[in-house]
């Protein structure tokens, strides 16, 4: 639909009143697939989507936030990690309130290249988001799986240091545990799994927390040194990497699937969700943040847990309590990994499976087994071949998650709902847009710098991850 289709937001409930019953039908032939009708279906409750959510955004690269306030020191450090919290806060409720605003008249969205093809009126909008989309899930499932590889090896390799086993051994184990877990049918069938994501970020969180305190107060603990390059352009270049470290850790670009699970009308239920979600990001991200980059400064490494365990000398932490944290990392990656592999599950059984069959008939499900298997099989290929895999991210992030949820829901708000064009939101959302266009290429700019300077350490099938 083209975007004068759309009028303005006047009425609220009374438009949706005389919208009659059809005011929260599916958009026509919405049910009619099997992605939207299996993968997507919509049966679950506001807390269910905040589970899933908070899967997607609080994961194991809160750990990296330390790293990002090296770059920045204190105050501005913290300052960014606030505005860019309350920046997506605000994006995602803008696109959940477009969501919204088509339910309402009869076009229920549940899949983002849908949403964004119908609000911006242009055929080739749906291509952009389906490349990026798939680009930034097919990453973020191959980084899960080399990151909880990883996580067994350290296990492993402080139980037997000179033991047989390398890494693509630990990425095949992962992967055939995800292989087996991705057999549950639907987004929504992850809600408990989802659940016990949000339990496990929380307890390695504290673990990590109290691990950093007790370091940063113990002997071994190194100078505490907060000070910045003293080159000003690397003390920009820095900083604009932190930014974009910080952007790529709040991104998700998977809310509309998200909102999708939601049993109609969703109407306002993601609100709540994301409120659960955020709650959840309050203390997740902050007390790694200020604890890490207070017990090691400047030196602290691009994953806090490095710095807990030195490659020389003596962990700075007790065993028990870092192979904790690494086991509760390692379980929460796999959810990563499920949840982050929903898109591309929804395309291949819209085009596979047979909606007028039941989901675990012969039919679908055989396809369905084969299909994700291959799919998981081809992650775990590229992790093993591209132990460097998270510069090959850092761009990606660069280029996905900025304009997937930091650009266009301000768009799509502007052109759904016609804010007038002086008003204070119109011109604040136009701004947002601008500044993470500009945040979004210089982030690239500064991931490819990285992943250039990095290449003199890759090596395929390496049996050590490229810090």
């Amino acid at each position: 639909m083209a975007p004068a289709a759309f009028d303005a937001e006047a009425g609220g409930p009374a438009i949706v009143a005389a919208a009659g019953n059809d005011a929260h039908k599916p958009a026509p032939g919405a049910d009619a697939d099997a992605g939207a009708a299996f993968v997507l279906e919509s049966k679950g409750t506001w807390w269910h989507a905040g589970f899933h959510l908070t899967t997607a955004i609080v994961g194991p690269t809160v750990l990296t936030l330390p790293y990002a306030l090296r770059g920045m020191g204190w105050a501005l450090g913290i300052t960014t990690l606030s505005l860019i919290a309350a920046v997506t806060f605000y994006e995602y409720s803008l696109m959940s309130r477009v969501l919204d605003h088509c339910e309402a008249r009869g076009r229920r969205h549940i899949r983002f290249r849908e949403l964004a093809t119908d609000v911006l009126g242009s055929g080739w909008m749906f291509y952009f988001v389906v490349i990026v989309q798939t680009a930034i899930n097919t990453g973020v499932s191959i980084g899960s799986i080399l990151l909880a590889a990883d996580c067994i090896e350290i296990m492993y390799s402080s139980l037997a240091p000179n033991g047989p086993l390398k890494l693509y051994h630990f990425i095949i184990i992962v992967a055939v545990v995800l292989a087996f877990l991705s057999q549950l049918p639907s987004f929504h069938s992850l809600r408990h799994i989802n659940l016990v994501s949000l339990l496990l970020s929380l307890g390695y969180t504290i673990l990590v927390s109290a691990a950093c305190i007790r370091a940063g107060l113990s002997k071994n603990a190194p100078a505490k040194d907060y000070s910045l390059s003293s080159s000003k352009s690397e003390q920009t270049f820095n900083a604009f990497l932190s930014i974009s470290i910080l952007a790529s850790v709040f991104g998700n670009g998977i809310l509309p699937e998200i909102q999708a699970t939601l049993a109609p009308p969703a109407a306002g239920k993601m609100m709540k969700a994301l409120v659960m979600c955020y709650s959840v990001i309050g203390f997740t991200f902050y007390l790694p943040s200020i604890t890490g980059y207070w017990a090691f400064g400047s030196q602290v490494q691009s994953n806090v847990l490095k710095s807990l365990m030195p490659d020389s000398g003596p962990a700075l932490a007790p065993t028990w309590l870092l192979g904790l944290a690494v086991l509760f990392v390692l379980l929460q990656l796999l959810a990563i990994g499920l949840v982050y592999s929903q898109v591309a599950y929804e395309i291949m059984e819209k085009n596979s499976a047979d909606v007028t069959q039941g989901k675990f008939s012969r039919r679908n499900l055989v396809p369905r087994l084969l299909l994700r298997t291959l799919y998981l099989a081809f992650c775990a290929l590229m992790a093993a071949m591209l132990p460097f895999f998270g510069d090959i991210v850092g761009v990606v992030g660069a280029v996905g998650f900025i304009p997937l949820d930091f650009v266009l829901p301000v768009i799509m708000y502007n052109i759904a709902l016609a804010p007038p064009r002086r008003s204070t939101l119109y011109i604040a959302n136009t701004v947002i847009m601008v500044v993470f266009t500009g945040i979004g290429a210089i982030g690239a700019f500064a991931s490819i710098r990285k992943l250039v300077l990095d290449a003199g350490q890759f090596k395929l099938f390496s049996n050590n991850v490229v810090d």
